[in-house]
């Protein structure tokens, strides 16, 4: 499973300790982000915050517990705009003490690439004009599948659906199957919901618990919408009918513990997105900036003590989506409502829109927020936050 691209799935049960020696095979500096996982600050993998780049050559050791279950991925966090689009990333999967009964546990890679007729990869990876507008698209698109995949109609599937695309919004839709989302950005929902597409921001995972319900040899289609028609991102074969047998309901996953926020508390702080192409504003420094700010300060965001609870309100002030993913942490969309979302740890913003984000900061150190449209990030459009212990 080495020397290809995503790299090797790692799966571990919840609680176990993940222990990895990474060696930096490349010419450049590198390190490994652990998206999704609340870890030490030290192991968040961060060159410039958190530790040093890993020079050509030279190695580091990641050791941390794996608190939550759920879908989660790693990825490179040094000039990763270039490092990821070139394939620097692969799934990371926590199982539960008791992983809920199916017959197939599958991880399914969303990415796209941008690629010559020949089908090299394409470079300019820094080019000006992808990051002033929606960042690198590719022009080539796949739902990358473990290989030689055969389901029989009427199994149960667990599908683990992870956005690795430096910029693209994946909107699919699946044939040929009944079931309900359970779980988004690793964070089970307390009450399973209707499954009828994946949307999927850059960074974002969904899982999906479903029963095939197509024929034997009709495949199971995943196609996004395009100008031109459905476009095929992948399949999965169906060949046989599974002996009948009675699955039940879909329940709910375990959830992981969570410190619940203190809403009468809350700390009201906002985070307004600005620059790229046609926007009202002018950047100094950069292309986009957060709060007037392009890049990282000296100076954090906000500081907060541990255990504060904060209440964000991210405003897209330009006039491109963004999905901002917060480092170390988990947060919930506080909807029209006035209800509390479900747990997630990167949000997309619309253009013009507006989010607001719930959070108690339990998590020690300093962390990185960014745009997960990858150019995005590297032409302005990250700060940080630090947490006192």
């Amino acid at each position: 499973t080495y020397g290809r691209s995503p790299g090797p799935e790692l799966r571990l049960k919840q609680g176990a300790r993940l222990a990895l020696r990474f060696d930096n095979g490349l010419s450049e500096d590198s390190a490994i982000h652990w998206h999704g996982i609340r870890i030490d600050n030290a192991m968040d993998g961060v060159p410039g915050l958190t530790q040093a780049a890993v020079a050509p050559g030279d190695s580091f050791t990641y050791d941390f517990v794996l608190p939550d279950a759920g879908t989660y991925w790693y990825h490179s966090h040094n000039r990763s705009w270039e490092q990821v689009a070139r394939g620097l990333y692969g799934p990371l999967i926590v199982d539960e003490p008791e992983p809920p009964a199916v017959d197939h546990d599958l991880v399914v890679m969303l990415d796209d690439w941008r690629l010559f007729e020949d089908g090299r990869q394409a470079g300019d990876f820094e080019n000006r004009h992808d990051w002033a507008h929606g960042g690198r698209l590719g022009n080539f698109a796949r739902a990358l599948l473990p290989e030689d995949v055969t389901v029989h109609s009427g199994e149960r599937l667990r599908l683990r659906f992870i956005n690795g695309a430096t910029a693209r919004i994946f909107d699919v839709s699946v044939s040929s199957l009944a079931g309900q989302v359970v779980a988004l950005d690793g964070m089970p929902l307390r009450r399973p919901t209707s499954f009828d597409k994946v949307l999927l921001a850059p960074a974002q995972r969904m899982d999906v618990i479903a029963d095939v319900t197509a024929a034997s040899g009709e495949p199971i289609l995943m196609e996004m919408a395009t100008r031109q028609g459905p476009y095929e991102l992948g399949r999965i074969n169906v060949d046989g009918q599974a002996p009948a047998s009675s699955h039940g309901e879909i329940a709910p996953l375990p959830p992981n513990r969570w410190p619940e926020p203190d809403l009468d508390k809350a700390i009201a702080l906002p985070l307004v997105m600005q620059g790229g192409a046609m926007s009202r504003h002018r950047v100094t420094g950069g292309i986009w900036s957060l709060n007037g700010q392009a890049g990282m300060g000296e100076a954090p965001f906000h500081r907060f003590d541990r255990g504060d609870t904060a209440m964000i309100e991210m405003r897209n002030d330009t006039a491109w989506p963004h999905g901002i993913h917060l480092h170390g942490h988990h947060f919930q969309v506080l909807g029209k409502d006035g209800q509390l979302g479900p747990l997630r740890d990167t949000v997309l913003i619309d253009p013009r829109g507006r989010q607001t984000v719930v959070c108690q900061f339990d998590n020690p150190g300093k962390w990185l927020i960014h745009c997960h449209m990858l150019g995005h990030q590297a032409a302005g459009m990250k700060t940080w936050i630090e947490v006192t212990s």
